[in-house]
């Protein structure tokens, strides 16, 4: 079990890797759900083609939509493109660069399934039987004495070995071979291109645009690690927070407890004697620590008007910590010092 966390942080902490990981499973699994699916061709002049679409194009946008939504980085995009600018302007850069490194580790496995489609053949033999060149393949001389509907009917059953009946017309043999062999050179065409594509998108880019794509990795990492800090960070404040509440509470309740055996005390003994409550015990050095940590949060409507102000107006990105704080409403915080006032004088001559 500590192995498995092991690997666990790790994957967390190497959040590149483990999506690589998560593309690499999904690319296997497209693959291998395909071979598992069960592929039955309607043999119908008006159903092949649809059928043979959906089953093309249907299940790569549900793997490219599960890719999107296993990337943690949706979030992060999301709520980085609809949240005001405040004192912290977008970078459309930024948010391309985000949306494309998302998009293209979702591409793998719909590119997967596309490819091994193409390359079944299935598929293909099912939309197009009914676009097989007779004329060129079969017997030419009965061609025109069928009218279309039938020969279209005819065709349709190409995909179906056990309800063809126009072997008289064309040999269904000849028709799988046409077009599988078709089909296979779409999908060795479709596998180089996508190559070629992500060749040219993860080498030839950053070459031509260096520091655009600098500048864009950069500040996409920024965002990453900074919402990262701001969750340990609200972990760290809730923390320490419900903590003081917590001993505050019991602190309370300690103290009411005392106060109520001691006036029991007072009226069943010695009802003539007073009985002074016994002090509350000083905090201790975790307590003030714990409070410390709060930073002037006192109560629940101060925390949320903090995060509001956090999520409207950001701080801008320079190391001016003070007035960092104090231009977002930091609660708590001390007065702004004076500044320095200089006066200068003109004189006419």
């Amino acid at each position: 079990m500590d192995k498995f966390r092991m690997i666990f942080q790790f994957l967390q902490s190497n959040q590149e890797s483990f999506m690589n990981g998560i593309c690499g499973i999904m690319a296997l699994a497209s693959a291998q759900m395909y071979s598992a699916f069960d592929f039955n061709c309607p043999c119908l002049p008006g159903y092949n083609t649809a059928y043979s679409v959906g089953i093309l194009l249907v299940p790569p946008l549900v793997l490219f939509l599960l890719g999107l939504v296993m990337n943690n980085n949706v979030s992060m995009l999301a709520e980085e493109w609809k949240r005001p600018p405040g004192r912290r302007a977008k970078d459309p850069a930024v948010l391309r660069y985000m949306f494309c490194s998302m998009a293209q580790r979702a591409l793998i496995a719909p590119v997967i399934w596309v490819a091994v489609t193409l390359l079944d053949g299935k598929c293909f033999l099912c939309a197009f039987c009914t676009a097989v060149p007779v004329a060129v393949l079969g017997n030419s001389s009965l061609v025109p004495s069928l009218p279309a509907p039938e020969l279209a009917r005819l065709l349709a059953r190409v995909p179906c070995p056990e309800i063809y009946d126009g072997d008289w017309l064309l040999a269904r043999e000849v028709a799988v071979r046409y077009l599988r062999c078709i089909s296979q050179a779409l999908g060795w065409s479709f596998v180089l291109l996508a190559t070629l594509l992500a060749f040219v998108v993860r080498s030839a880019r950053p070459c031509f645009t260096q520091v655009a794509f600098l500048k864009s990795k950069y500040w996409s990492h920024y965002i990453d690690i900074e919402r990262k800090l701001f969750d340990e960070t609200c972990t760290e404040h809730a923390k320490a927070f419900a903590k003081v509440c917590i001993q505050q509470f019991f602190e309370a309740m300690n103290h009411d407890l005392e106060l109520g055996h001691a006036h029991g005390a007072l009226t069943t003994v010695a009802p003539a004697t007073s009985v002074t409550p016994t002090p509350t015990p000083a905090p201790a050095d975790g307590a003030e620590e714990e409070r410390e940590k709060l930073r002037g949060i006192t109560d629940q409507g101060t925390m949320n008007r903090l995060l509001t102000t956090w999520h409207k107006c950001k701080p801008p990105l320079r190391l001016g910590q003070e007035e960092m704080l104090m231009g977002n409403g930091w609660a708590g915080g001390e007065p702004r010092p004076p500044r320095k006032e200089v006066a200068t004088y003109f004189s006419k001559v």
